[in-house]
């Protein structure tokens, strides 16, 4: 895939090319809209994602940014001061998001923190009253996916997850090519992301925090421990505490086609292995090179991951999805699909389809596909809290496995693991005090 900016950007935590969009640009494309139908938009965390979705979400001109939330005073006044010079308006500045949640005057929140973040700050809104737009993945344990489920029914918010691949045209005529039977009966899925551009992770001292960094409050629920440059910006992704690594940053994206493709919910039982194959030694702790099989019954679903290596299978592709059929093979990305048939005795069993590039922009479908739902409720969003969980909770049983070291079995009526006390314990998340999951 031919990219003409930085590879890294595109492909580090699922940002899509509308995410390279400056903010100024985003605002010379707004449309005219009455104040009175505009959204007053607040943003926690404005590193990275929280950036590039309130970037998308201003283009439409309903949006209207008016508060900015983060821990990192820096980053804070830096962002809050481009805001203003954009937008004419200074927007509220905040280093609790619940002092934002206290705003009156915000109707819906971004909130693009780590992940061990994202529970208690979606529960919070909805308790609020807020409406929110949440980065993926949805929940860092599969008891926080049900908590947030359980609070979206209570509270009777919007809620849009991230996982903005479902606003992308050619994904959906993808699937719908494999719901259609165009390739037959599918009997293997396949969802893999080679990571080339990430190098290894060298093992640091701790250290004091960076100065205007307020560390007590970006650790929240996570178990106190020094602070640590490879677990702060970016980086915490690797490490269990706030993440679960490649298998839940980029695996909710991949692997929510393949369920979406496959209308799947709960595997039977998961199996995976690997480990710090690329750079043994690196201070991550999330596996570097990992394998997970997920079995369906009639069918199976893979994801695979490898850092420091570009050229994954089905011709050297990066990232993808590929659904294997009984009469040809279907492989999708962010940028294209296509289908390739089986043939007997020289004669094709399908027809082929060759590639058909993407011609939209997921995430500011994605971002817009929120506004919308916030002023029409009874609109359904693109990724909703249920699906979201369903994929979050599927992808964590992924690491289960890997971190049990064995085949685990899910039992879907109850909702645990088949006769396995270490994996249950893995289910729900242990907070520090005096932060608790609701109920």
């Amino acid at each position: 895939m031919t990219v003409s900016f930085d590879r890294r950007t595109l492909l580090v935590g699922g940002l899509a090319a509308s995410a390279l969009t400056p903010l100024s640009e985003a605002f010379a494309q707004r449309r005219r809209v009455s104040a009175n139908d505009k959204v007053q938009v607040g943003l926690i965390g404005c590193k990275g994602m929280g950036w590039a979705n309130l970037t998308a979400m201003v283009k439409g001109g309903d949006v209207t940014p008016v508060a900015l939330c983060d821990v990192d005073a820096k980053v804070l006044t830096g962002r809050g001061a481009e805001l203003q010079k954009v937008s004419g308006r200074a927007p509220r500045l905040y280093d609790d998001y619940r002092r934002m949640l206290d705003d009156k005057s915000v109707d819906a929140v971004i909130i693009a923190t780590p992940d061990h973040w994202h529970a208690l700050q979606l529960i919070d809104a909805m308790s609020a009253g807020k409406h929110a737009y949440c980065e993926k993945p949805l929940g860092n344990s599969i008891a926080e996916c049900r908590a947030m489920v359980a609070a979206k029914q209570r509270h009777n918010r919007v809620v849009q997850v991230g996982q903005w691949q479902r606003s992308n045209q050619h994904w959906a005529d993808a699937i719908a090519h494999v719901h259609s039977g165009g390739i037959g009966r599918v009997r293997k899925v396949k969802a893999w992301a080679y990571m080339g551009w990430m190098k290894n992770i060298a093992i640091q001292p701790d250290q004091p925090p960076p100065p205007g960094v307020d560390y007590d409050r970006w650790l929240g629920p996570a178990q106190q421990r020094a602070f640590n440059p490879n677990r702060f910006h970016f980086n915490w992704r690797w490490y269990w505490d706030y993440a679960g690594g490649l298998m839940t940053d980029w695996g909710v994206h991949l692997m929510d086609i393949a369920l979406l493709g496959m209308k799947a919910q709960a595997p039977r039982s998961v199996s995976s292995l690997g480990g710090a194959y690329g750079y043994p030694g690196s201070a991550m702790e999330t596996p570097d090179t990992q394998t997970a099989i997920f079995d369906f019954g009639d069918y199976s679903v893979e994801w695979e991951h490898a850092v420091g290596i570009s050229r994954g299978p089905f011709g050297g592709h990066d990232h993808g999805v590929a659904f294997v059929g009984e009469t040809g093979t279907l492989v999708v990305d962010r940028s294209k699909w296509w289908v390739s048939p089986e043939t007997r005795d020289d004669k094709a069993l399908t027809r082929e389809i060759p590639v058909t590039k993407a011609s939209d922009n997921g995430l500011d479908r994605h971002t817009a596909d929120f506004i919308a739902c916030v002023k029409d409720r009874a609109r359904t969003p693109a990724c909703p809290i249920e699906s979201a969980a369903n994929t979050a909770t599927v992808c964590q049983m992924g690491n289960v496995a890997w971190r049990t070291g064995r085949k685990v079995h899910w039992d879907a009526p109850a909702g645990r693991f088949k006769g396995d006390a270490e994996a249950n314990a893995l289910i729900t998340p242990r907070y520090r005090a005096p932060y608790r999951l609701p109920a």
